[in-house]
């Protein structure tokens, strides 16, 4: 039976943190720019010293400012704010620590029982395989995965950000189904390719041109995506593109069905571009971020550009009813390199499955 884990808050009746001073603030010089001496966020639970109280950044995000809001009713509070929509006046947090020297203080180990190194521990300093890779025994992930999204399911909010290579095999597309309508699915997030080419399947039985059962190329295959680009621009939305041309199957039909929220974010390089797919990249962000707030746990699968975009806004922890708990990240691709850069541009807090993505959905529709 799967269970959170407990939060290790700090202590803050003693010292250093009891005699810590009050946090520092410094007005921002004009709309999006910040003081010299700024302090930015990382992927753990930070707290500020402001009066007597340590406040929690309970929607943070990684590389954004602090910024200390006023009070009212509810007090102040801190909030986390890309450079782009700092205002000038902004109350942004000053100091560069993290021991509560200057007011600010970092809880890196809050859930350091549940984290890949906690588990390593213990050990021998040289060990074989000690990192993950396509030589790595997932099956521990898997069992882990289907007691965490059985819990997910009804206590929090399971985001999906998929490339379009789920959309490629038949099967893929039929799991992604079953798990969207058996309520695994909160919110997806994805580009133009995944829509276009399911939607490909579900008229076409084909991507790029490739039935999406055997494999083969069809003649002039090579049309299909863009033919439904253009039937689906044609119909003005893809609720109407789903109802008018009949689709009653794949993930956007699926998506559409089941009312989950779908923020597809486009690219320089898209063809098209279907109806819905936000052309301005901040905007797009702007929704991605909406959802990635609310997530408990996020699956990015097959996409490296998007992985990246959705881990670097994703925080180590979320707060519900109250309590603060742990944020699982899952980063599916058959590239080691892929599932690693996500990493390396510092969500370090992501758990890596290097196979084939299409494997991976059946699988986990099978077991759930």
């Amino acid at each position: 039976m799967f269970k959170l884990p407990e939060y290790r808050a700090p202590n803050f009746d003693e010292a250093p943190l009891k005699d810590a001073p009050p946090t520092r603030t410094s007005p921002a010089l004009a709309d999006g720019v910040a003081p010299s001496g700024y302090h930015a966020l990382s992927i753990f639970p930070e707290y500020f010293k402001v009066g007597d109280s340590w406040l929690l950044v309970e929607e943070s995000r990684m590389d954004c400012l602090p910024i200390l809001r006023g009070g009212g009713r509810a007090g102040p509070w801190v909030d986390a704010v890309e450079f782009r929509c700092l205002k000038r006046g902004d109350a942004v947090v000053m100091g560069r620590t993290e021991d509560g020297s200057e007011g600010i203080y970092v809880n890196a180990e809050a859930f350091v029982e549940c984290s890949e190194s906690a588990e390593k521990g213990g050990g021998d300093v040289f060990a074989f395989r000690a990192n993950r890779s396509r030589e790595t025994a997932y099956s521990r992930d898997y069992d882990n995965l289907y007691e965490l999204l059985r819990h997910e399911r009804e206590h929090g909010s399971i985001v999906w950000v998929l490339g379009p290579a789920v959309s490629f095999d038949h099967d893929s597309r039929a799991a992604m189904n079953a798990l969207i309508g058996k309520g695994y699915v909160h919110a997806l997030l994805s580009g133009n390719a995944l829509a276009t080419h399911d939607l490909e399947g579900a008229l076409l039985h084909t991507a790029l041109g490739q039935d999406i059962y055997t494999q083969k190329s069809t003649p002039m295959g090579h049309y299909h995506h863009l033919d439904l680009l253009n039937l689906a621009r044609s119909h003005g939305s893809l609720e109407t593109l789903v109802e008018q041309e009949r689709i009653e199957d794949g993930i956007i039909h699926a998506i559409l069905k089941k009312g989950v929220p779908l923020v597809l974010a486009g690219s320089i390089r898209d063809d098209g571009p279907l109806p819905s797919v936000y052309s301005g990249a901040y905007e797009a962000q702007d929704a991605m971020r909406a959802h990635i707030r609310k997530a408990s746990t996020v699956l990015a699968l097959a996409t490296q550009l998007h992985a990246i975009a959705a881990g670097n806004m994703t925080p180590s922890y979320t707060v519900r009813d109250g309590r603060v708990r742990p944020v699982y990240f899952y980063s599916v691709d058959v590239s080691e390199f892929a599932v690693n850069k996500l990493r390396d541009r510092g969500s370090l807090s992501s758990i890596s499955i290097v196979t084939n993505v299409q494997d991976f959905l059946v699988r986990l529709a099978h077991n759930l």
